[in-house]
């Protein structure tokens, strides 16, 4: 049976007290939104329909990468108008799961669980229990236990106001039933909007079978609308994380100061310290060690490897066994081989590194393709960009670079030559051979430093 995704995503999330609407807000890295779309993506949906207010176009042109439809709310009157807004593109024989964009950290196994009792042929309804239940919409049963209605806060009487079962507002129904539900909605209530919560009586009404499910934790359904509350989830989303990468092995230093942004794979034997942060997709292979404030984004890391204190790497492959850092930088377009080596304060871009090539301290190489077994002296920077372009070094194999040298691309080093400490090379070099660029050595004797005479 087909299944559309509505997420109500129109809040402007006043509390937020930001420019930001409030489903853009960042949790882990990631706008609150976006984690709701992928895990309707995880569902495979005939559509994912977002319906949007506040905000304007901000919404969907920070989430335009994403196969959505974009439906404006241009009055926000209620949930039960929201979900209106989005039901002309889809069909009655659907099942519609209704989502929010403001909670984030739903799990995609109780969303599987709630669709098979819809798809069954009920109304199901997602609740919680909460020790505390000021603000939210009782879920009220009648003495078999079956749900009645939901009464939110302001409606609620003292009897009602009792129950700790909650709303949680994420349900899923047949969408040629809740159709016809929809159309029936009132606004007869304290706050003049149209309920989307008022068609669970219906159903009870028409004696439709309303099905309701009790999440398993508070966490998975628990919407943000203050700072507070984002850095709840924040502290809750990266604790979980963490314990899942424990449960495959992976060893923590301490588990509450790992940050993982994204999708982090790791293999067999990994040790990750303090302050580690992973963000997009990245991939550590068997025996991965990685330093505290270390910063990883959308890379590959080899088996072997050892990352270094204060190392940033983004969007790079880096072969077995290398070693990086402490505090080196490897930009986007970056290839290392196998045993390469990037030492203190080193930074690559756009570069390849062949196996056992080492940079060792103090460089900078940019737009070069390096080849196996060549060193690079303290202090080499490659000299890529004249202000307009940028241009191509190529060092090949077995190349020895001393200490404090200028590459002015485009040039070539060829195979095994050596270059001296302290040269400017603009010129290719042959292979085998030591080039020097130096100027002579003089001393002005008798020379004296100019003196300041207003000073005398």
């Amino acid at each position: 049976m087909p299944v559309d995704i509505v997420i109500l995503a129109a809040g402007q999330g006043t509390r937020m007290k930001s420019e930001l609407p409030k489903v853009l807000q960042p949790l882990a890295g990631r706008p609150m939104l976006e984690h709701v779309l992928e895990r309707s993506a995880d569902l495979d949906a005939e559509s994912v329909h977002v319906v949007y207010g506040h905000g304007g176009h901000q919404v969907p042109k920070a989430l335009a990468d994403w196969p959505v439809q974009w439906i404006l709310q241009e009055q926000q009157l209620g949930t039960g108008h929201a979900v209106t807004q989005a039901m002309p593109g889809i069909a009655d024989d659907s099942v519609v799961l209704i989502l929010y964009g403001d909670v984030p950290l739903i799990n995609e196994t109780t969303l599987a669980e709630l669709l098979e009792k819809a798809e069954a042929g009920s109304l199901a309804l997602l609740s919680v229990m909460l020790a505390d239940p000021t603000g939210y919409g009782r879920i009220i049963r009648n003495d078999h236990g079956q749900a009645q209605k939901i009464v939110e806060q302001k409606e609620a009487n003292e009897t009602e106001l009792t129950v700790c079962e909650v709303n949680t507002g994420i349900l899923a129904c047949h969408a040629g039933r809740l159709r016809n539900w929809l159309a029936k909605l009132g606004n007869d209530n304290s706050q003049g909007e149209y309920y989307l919560t008022d068609v669970i009586a219906m159903a009870v009404a028409e004696q439709y079978p309303v099905d309701v499910l009790i999440a398993p934790d508070e966490i998975e359904v628990m919407g943000v609308n203050d700072k507070q509350q984002l850095a709840e989830l924040e502290s809750a989303n990266r604790a979980a994380k963490a314990a899942a990468l424990m449960k495959d092995g992976v060893t923590l230093l301490d588990p509450t100061r790992v940050d993982v942004r994204g999708k982090l794979s790791c293999g067999q034997d990994v040790v990750i310290d303090i302050n580690a942060v992973f963000e997009g997709e990245v991939e550590l292979g068997d025996g991965v060690n990685i330093g505290p404030n270390v910063i990883i984004r959308n890379s590959k890391i080899g088996a072997g490897c050892k990352v270094h204190a204060n190392t940033v790497i983004e969007d790079a492959e880096i072969g077995e066994s290398c070693e990086l850092g402490p505090f080196a930088r490897v930009r986007p377009g970056t290839v290392l081989e196998a045993t390469a080596k990037l030492g203190n304060f080193v930074e690559v871009k756009k570069s390849h590194i062949g196996k056992g090539s080492k940079v060792n301290h103090l460089s900078y190489i940019g737009d070069t393709e390096i080849g196996e077994r060549v060193n690079v002296g303290a202090g080499t920077i490659t000299c890529n960009y004249d202000g307009a372009n940028k241009f191509k070094t190529i060092i090949e194999d077995d190349v020895f670079i001393g200490s404090g040298v200028e590459l002015v691309a485009p040039v070539t080093l060829e195979k095994g030559a050596t270059i001296g400490a302290g040269s400017t090379i603009s010129e290719n070099t042959p292979a085998n051979e030591l080039t020097l660029a130096r100027s002579r050595q003089t001393t002005v004797k008798g020379w004296k430093s100019p003196r300041d005479k207003a000073k005398e």
